[in-house]
């Protein structure tokens, strides 16, 4: 019998018990540490009906995953989500087939606890324990999975199963081992950067094995020497400054913290193309490496672009006066505050012989400007003249002039240099008496 009392458990579960249902898994185990779960595993006589009566009771909707084999699932209005499995003939011998002792557990409505490997002893002690190295060799994903509960739940593996994840990761890198799914790894990692300590879970993939079979071009920045402002190498640099953001941004979206830990995955490349001697570049490199590392791991393709993008953007020199802060704001808008989170994070993770306090005070008044602008302007300025309108202004043909016009004078609006669409029309009839130089063109461009 569970040694929590049945009055705590009824506090903390607050859903109606399916009838003959037991929780298994890791809602289980949440629950049994005192912490409501988010998702949950029941294993139940009649999947059909516990679903339908629970999606009844608590107004969700309940739909069946596979009618064959009787999988049901129910999503609450809370966000809660339920599975149904029909209750296994031998319960021991199906909690004995999972990953870990501390998920190789169930528990029934009157708090009975079945627990054939000592699940409740190591979520006491805070361990992580194997249930077999087999199980950890049938689905090797199992070992991404250790050092993601390292970091979210604060257990710490035993001997025994650090030594079964590391061999399940030679044998992965030796081709013994089939890779998993590149959707099932993603889950892992973006489980693992979700959590406050998400760089030390980065350190811990490397320690055992993990990240030369997730993200290697992270590795490539090991004992890369930077200097000037920075005291680590690229790869450490690039783990501190995710720990600076989420030491500030502790609601830091997936996107950012993948920005953030990528944004010098570039400089290797860079590095490499010239020579040695500098990194120069090593952004735009950047953000093409980290397009493709993101894509490989299957994240939808808003967050892979926007990382991307936020890579790609973050050695932009920030402004020094107000006009510039405006321009800034117009111009990187929708990058807008994540880039500023990712470029204070950048420098508070560089402490090298060439930063100083005042640096990075410095700095720090430079993104408050920007901010200050973004305050005063969160959304663009309403369009004071539209193509069609210029088109019949100049008398010009519809083409790459008309987006150029248009690109000018929505600045022009945004700096407040254009208040009406009196003064846009005289805007563009200037500017097209006088259309601005290549080298002119390119920076609005930028």
């Amino acid at each position: 019998m569970f040694r929590r009392p049945r009055a705590v458990l009824d506090r903390l579960f607050d859903q109606p018990w399916p009838a003959g249902g037991l929780l298994v898994g890791g809602a289980a185990r949440d629950l049994l540490r005192g912490v409501t779960p988010g998702d949950y595993d029941w294993a139940v006589p009649d999947t059909a009906a516990a679903a339908n009566v629970l999606a009844q009771a608590q107004g969700g909707a309940a739909f069946p995953l596979d009618q064959e084999r009787g999988y049901w699932r129910v999503h609450l209005p809370n966000g809660a989500q339920h599975d149904f499995v029909p209750l296994p003939d031998d319960l021991n011998a199906d909690l004995l087939r999972r990953d870990f002792t501390v998920n190789a557990m169930a528990l029934g409505a009157a708090g009975q606890l079945h627990d054939p490997t000592g699940g409740q002893a190591d979520l006491q002690a805070r361990r992580l324990r194997m249930v077999s190295a087999h199980n950890l060799q049938t689905d090797s994903l199992r070992a991404w999975r250790a050092a993601r509960f390292e970091v979210t739940l604060g257990f710490r593996m035993d001997a025994a199963t650090e030594q079964a994840v590391r061999e399940v990761t030679a044998a992965l890198a030796a081709g013994r081992l089939p890779l998993p799914a590149p959707e099932r790894v993603r889950e892992e990692l973006q489980a693992l950067l979700g959590h406050q300590k998400a760089a030390q879970g980065v350190l811990r993939l490397e320690e055992l094995g993990l990240l030369a079979l997730t993200v290697p071009e992270l590795r490539e920045g090991i004992g890369m020497q930077q200097g000037g402002f920075h005291h680590l190498d690229v790869f450490r640099h690039g783990v501190e400054a995710l720990h600076q953001l989420l030491a500030r941004f502790s609601d830091a979206p997936l996107p950012l913290r993948w920005a953030t830990l990528l944004h010098d995955v570039g400089k290797p490349h860079a590095h490499m193309l010239s020579g040695g001697q500098n990194f120069y570049g090593h952004d735009k490199s950047g953000a093409l490496i980290t397009r493709e590392i993101l894509t490989r791991l299957r994240l939808p393709g808003d967050d892979t672009a926007r990382a991307a993008s936020l890579v790609g953007a973050h050695m932009l020199p920030l402004p020094q006066n107000d006009t510039e802060a405006r321009r800034f704001v117009h111009r990187r808008r929708a990058l807008l505050p994540d880039l500023l989170a990712l470029m204070l994070a950048d420098r508070e993770a560089a402490r090298g012989a060439m930063s100083s306090p005042a640096s990075r005070q410095s700095y720090a008044v430079a993104l408050d400007r920007v901010l200050a602008a973004l305050e005063e302007q969160p959304a663009p300025p309403k369009p004071l003249l539209t193509g069609s309108e210029i088109i019949a202004l100049l008398d010009i043909e519809p083409g790459p002039q008309v987006g150029r016009v248009l690109r000018a004078l929505n600045e022009a609006a945004a700096l407040g240099n254009v208040k009406n669409p009196e003064q846009a029309r005289a805007f563009v009839q200037k500017w097209a008496q006088h259309p601005p130089t290549d080298e002119a063109k390119d920076e609005l461009h930028k």
